[in-house]
């Protein structure tokens, strides 16, 4: 669980360079044999490409790194359980394990909505962790969205949602 907590927390970082990118705050990294493949964060708005996940991305660049699209041995953190899309890429890339902090109940193709990656139908299955330093990784998303909410209401709205956030 000690790796767990500390990989989950490099995933973290990501998830604030995407916040600091105005991009929703997701981060993933690919772990094998103890150490960091690849890192990255979500980046559609500007990648203008709706598949450019965090898990997406890290997965990309594992797999060039390793000259091998199938990542057999290496595990998947990231911030936010991944969406259908995502989960169908983490069992092409044959994945062994992927673990998540936060639940994503409006998108979530692992536990919330889908469990595509223990699907008995797929060729592969993925073990999964959810929950680890779910707090945290919940905490940007939720921060995120709240100052989205902020930003695009108008001017009358804006000044009671500041005093009612800051409570």
């Amino acid at each position: 669980m000690q790796a767990d907590e500390k990989f989950m927390r490099k995933a973290l970082e990501e998830a604030r360079k995407a916040y600091d990118s105005n991009e929703v705050p997701v981060g993933a990294i690919v772990v094998a044999e103890g150490r960091i493949l690849a890192s990255a964060h979500n980046s559609p708005i500007a990648n203008n490409d709706p598949s450019a996940h965090a898990e997406m991305l890290a997965l990309r660049k594992a797999a060039r790194k390793t000259g091998n699209y199938r990542l057999v041995d290496a595990m998947l953190y990231v911030t936010l359980e991944p969406c259908i899309m995502c989960a169908g890429a983490i069992i092409q890339a044959r994945f062994c394990r992927v673990v998540f902090g936060a639940r994503d109940p409006k998108n979530g193709g692992v536990v919330s909505l889908y469990r595509i990656l223990g699907d008995q139908r797929m060729n592969h299955r993925v073990e999964v962790t959810e929950g680890v330093l779910k707090e945290e990784c919940g905490e940007i998303l939720s921060r995120f969205f709240r100052q989205k909410r902020v930003t695009s209401a108008p001017a009358s709205v804006k000044q009671s949602l500041r005093t009612f956030c800051k409570k």
